[in-house]
């Protein structure tokens, strides 16, 4: 898939299934394949193997290898698979080059975790993977701190599809939006539904989503809604999700696949805990809302 024609699957939802594991903790590849075809199905436009909603930083290396094996199989051409990638550069470019050898369309770059990076750097880290990589590559943006000038380097290299942008300044979208080629990167709202309609409005296309996994209808209205331009019925698919997607803000984020994961078990797929750091498994209190919330959706 050219850099092109995957830029056209980003304005669409790129959705991120989660990971499932067995009752010994190994990675369950049978029912992960199978979510990622529930997924496929549903119509969602690009999806991301081993993303964060798919627990890429507590999965070892050859753990993420049969995440992307499954999401392939899964998926059965359906859809583009984006392989997520990350780490150190070398351990990046690594994945990334397997990721292509087993079929992936393109790669999503994690942003760097190292706590003494530097902007500019990290602009660098992804340029180099766009560089290294013979797919088109997404970065991965979660950090403040980044500046217009930085943006608009990262979004004019040729092989940077997109801009995954999963921070919540507009302000700094917006400038670096008017300020880069309108023919490079795409930039896409990476905070998922709820954030997509101010995103939309302020140049961005496309969003992400975990909510994909329990209710891909809900994903696609938002979807229709904002590019038939009606914001108005975006807002309120948005929310109608508002409470699922608050919930997994619990803990400073660390319930937001376990929210995911837990209304996967309610739906009856068998996906195992969270690994920590995130949080393994809801209290009874938040279990109970969540089971509410589903049945209201049925």
């Amino acid at each position: 898939m050219t850099t092109l024609d995957f830029r056209q699957a980003l304005k669409g939802i790129s959705g991120v299934p989660v990971t499932a594991y067995d009752a010994s903790g190994e990675v369950e590849t049978g029912v992960t394949a199978e979510i990622y075809a529930r997924v496929a199905k549903a119509g969602i436009h690009n999806i991301v193997a081993a993303g964060n909603t798919g627990e890429f930083y507590a999965l070892t290396p050859a753990e993420i290898l049969k995440v992307y094996e499954a999401a392939i199989e899964g998926v059965g051409g359906k859809a583009p698979v984006t392989a997520a990638i990350g780490r150190s550069q070398r351990e990046a470019l690594s994945l990334a080059r397997q990721a292509k050898e087993m079929g992936a369309s393109a790669v999503m770059s994690h942003q760097p975790v190292d706590p003494f990076a530097a902007p500019q750097s990290q602009i660098d880290y992804f340029t180099g993977l766009a560089e290294g990589s013979e797919l088109p590559l997404v970065a991965y943006v979660r950090a403040d701190g980044f500046s217009v000038d930085d943006m608009v380097r990262l979004a004019s290299h040729p092989n940077v599809a997109g801009i995954k942008f999963a921070t919540t300044d507009i302000m700094l979208l917006s400038r670096a939006i008017a300020a880069s080629d309108p023919n490079g990167a795409l930039y896409v709202c990476g905070l998922a539904e709820s954030w997509a309609p101010a995103f939309s409005a302020a140049g961005a296309r496309g969003f992400t989503s975990g909510l994909v996994n329990v209710a891909p209808q809900f994903s696609l209205q938002v979807h229709e809604a904002l590019t038939s331009g009606d914001f108005t019925a975006a807002r309120k698919i948005v929310q109608k999700i508002e409470l699922f997607e608050r919930l997994r803000t619990r803990y400073r984020n660390g319930a937001n696949v376990t929210v995911v994961k837990e209304a996967m078990d309610i739906l009856g797929f068998k996906v195992g805990p969270v690994r920590a750091p995130g949080l393994a498994r809801l209290d009874k209190e938040d279990r109970a809302t969540l089971e509410g919330l589903l049945a209201s959706w049925s």
